[in-house]
């Protein structure tokens, strides 16, 4: 189940409904906390940044076992989420199609995101995740440069980290090739959480500003424009 990006009130009834009906509650430690209020005495299972593999499968074995589980992902579970994993671990299981799941979406951070700054989500855009963990850099460079090309919004999603700094900047070469200095760039840390910062600024001047694991950068098209304190994508109606 996704709890959107943060903020309970961002929760869908659906995904409460789950939630309270859950005996065991699964999900990173810092998700966990933000829907802590929601969760009471019930079992949780919780972990830290890259166990996600061992505690989707604590989650399978404890589903297998008779128990209704809630894996909790923020945002969207199918978006960079775990309920790709889930389902993978389910299959090589042998339990795909035996035990009952459902995949509750949720709010993406790329959609809560866009609505701080407005509408830059307004025509086509492609989600690259900075992060190379699991996908090569190589891989996502040439993903970065067929977005670029093809004039797609850009949202970048774990664009940098305290080790990790040099992908943000080699992101911004990239999409400078291929659209002007002055596109304008959203920045937003901690979507609808404590401390949530909205920066509107420039391609060009856009790594002058604090971004990290907490931030979704969304980077303009060619027709994107800054409107007072929004950005917009103009999808193509005649004003």
């Amino acid at each position: 189940m996704g709890t959107g990006p943060g903020a309970v009130e961002h929760l869908s009834d659906r995904a409460r409904d789950a939630l309270a009906s859950a005996q065991v509650i699964v999900g990173y430690t810092t998700y966990i906390n933000l829907i802590k209020d929601l969760i009471g005495d019930r079992e949780v299972i919780s972990t830290g940044m890259t166990k996600e593999k061992e505690r989707c499968q604590q989650a399978v074995e404890a589903a297998a076992s008779g128990r209704r589980v809630a894996v909790v992902s923020s945002g969207d579970p199918g978006v960079y989420g775990m309920a790709g994993l889930v389902l993978e671990i389910m299959e090589s299981s042998g339990l795909l199609g035996k035990l009952p799941v459902e995949v509750v979406p949720g709010i993406t951070s790329a959609t809560a995101s866009a609505a701080k700054l407005g509408a830059p989500l307004m025509h086509d855009f492609a989600v690259i995740s900075l992060s190379d963990l699991l996908t090569p850099w190589e891989t996502i460079e040439a993903r970065l440069e067929a977005a670029a090309r093809s004039d797609f919004v850009v949202v970048l999603y774990n664009p940098a980290s305290k080790k990790r700094t040099r992908q943000i900047e080699k992101a911004r070469e990239i999409l400078l090739l291929h659209r002007q200095p002055q596109t304008p760039v959203g920045i937003v840390k901690n979507t609808a959480r404590e401390k949530e910062s909205v920066i509107i600024t420039t391609l060009d001047c856009m790594t002058e500003h604090s971004i990290d694991m907490l931030s979704t950068v969304i980077v303009g098209n060619s027709s994107t424009r800054r409107a007072g304190d929004f950005i917009i994508t103009p999808r193509g109606y005649r004003i």
